[in-house]
């Protein structure tokens, strides 16, 4: 078995993905599945900041345009929800734009508009770079 950083951490997030998706079900907007996960995480104690804010550097100089985080968890992970009929890979993409962006190494990228929660668990590392992003089980490693 691999041993994946955050782990533990990870599959609690996921477990409070399903009970939100147990609980609406399919076809709410995001916005409502972020709500419904924010009290889910004060529910089960889990540190975390909402929609929090990551400046993009270039060279010397910040700029103008940011981006913000749906979730930020414990300060180490980055929780992107979603709810659309399918992720891309430019939602991989984004997710692992703001590992880069905000120096945190973990990602979870959750889809609640399916009849299951579908994730995918992604990590920012030196090691390698994996561009396939069809098995949503496994992480991905990115630079």
């Amino acid at each position: 078995m691999k041993d994946y950083l955050l782990k533990e951490e990870v599959y609690e997030l996921v477990g409070c993905c399903i009970n939100v998706h147990k609980e609406l079900g399919v076809g709410f907007s995001e916005i409502v599945y972020k709500d419904a996960l924010e009290y889910e995480l004060n529910e089960m104690g889990i540190l975390f900041d909402r929609e929090v804010e990551f400046k993009i550097n270039y060279k010397d100089i910040i700029l103008p345009h940011y981006f913000f985080a749906d979730f930020v968890i414990h300060d180490q992970i980055i929780l992107e929800a979603k709810a659309v009929s399918e992720l891309r890979n430019e939602h991989v993409e984004q997710t692992i734009n703001y590992l880069a962006a905000s120096g945190i190494e973990v990602g979870l990228l959750v889809n609640f508009r399916k009849p299951r929660v579908e994730y995918k668990r992604l990590i920012l590392s030196a090691e390698k770079r994996e561009t396939n992003y069809d098995d949503f089980n496994d992480p991905v490693r990115v630079r």
